[in-house]
Formats: C-alpha cells, sequence, structure tokens
C-alpha cells in the first residue's frame, strides 16, 4: 500500500499540496470556530486557539498558491511545507505544555491526533521529495 501511494504521489506530487492546504484549511476551522466554542470543555484559551490557527491558514495559502503554479522545483516547496508543518507541531505541543494547568483530556487528545496527522503527511512528504531528487 505504502509503495503504491509513493508511486501514486511521486508521479502527481502537487497532490500533496492539495491535501496539504485541505487539512491546513480544516485545522483553522476546528482551531478557531469549533474549539474556540468549546474553550471551557478543551482548556486552552481562545486566545492560544486563534493562535494555533493563523499558521494553517497560511500554510494553506502556500500550499494552494503553489498547487496552482507550475515549477520545476516542487520538490523544494514540498521539502519547506513539510519542515513547516514539523516545526508547528512542536509549536502545538508547547502551547499545549504551556497551558497545562488548564488543558483537559480532551484538548490533548485534539493537539496529539492533529499533530500525529501532521507528522504522517509531513514524513511522506519528505519522502516524496527525496523520491522527486532521484528521478
Amino acid at each position: 500500500m505504502t509503495k503504491w501511494l509513493l508511486k501514486k504521489f511521486t508521479l502527481n506530487p502537487k497532490k500533496l499540496l492539495l491535501i496539504d492546504g485541505s487539512g491546513a484549511v480544516i485545522s483553522a476551522f476546528l482551531l478557531s470556530v469549533v474549539l474556540v466554542n468549546i474553550k471551557d470543555i478543551i482548556g486552552i484559551p481562545a486566545s492560544s486557539l486563534y493562535l494555533l490557527a493563523i499558521l494553517p491558514i497560511i500554510f494553506a495559502i502556500y500550499d494552494f498558491y503553489y498547487y496552482q503554479k507550475t515549477h520545476s522545483k516542487l520538490k523544494f516547496f514540498l521539502k519547506r511545507i513539510a519542515i513547516a508543518n514539523l516545526l508547528y507541531c512542536c509549536f502545538s505541543i508547547g502551547v499545549a505544555f504551556y497551558h497545562s494547568k488548564t488543558i483537559t483530556n480532551l484538548g490533548w487528545t485534539y493537539i496529539l491526533v492533529e499533530v500525529s496527522i501532521i507528522i504522517i503527511l509531513s514524513v511522506f512528504e519528505l519522502i516524496v521529495a527525496k523520491q522527486l531528487s532521484k528521478n
């Protein structure tokens, strides 16, 4: 299954940008709309949730911009967004630890699930970028 996915996205790596951008839009929506409305249940204040939502918005703009463009440096753009995503994961975990006295199990669950998904996608983006370098 993994080899099939790797081959599919190596042949059309721009689809990874579309997936990444769509995920970023979903993250931004969940953080700035859904979680803000249940901030007391998750234990993270609205100001921190809005702060966390800013980066996915920027990432989505980046992803959709380069999805529309035709570039020979697509591997570079994939590496850059993958690294940015991994840094965002560190930032998200840092925010969660900053609010460790108030964050609930539901808050931790959201952060850890989101970070896990982003890490899997980012690693896959890096693998595809490396594969593009070989071709």
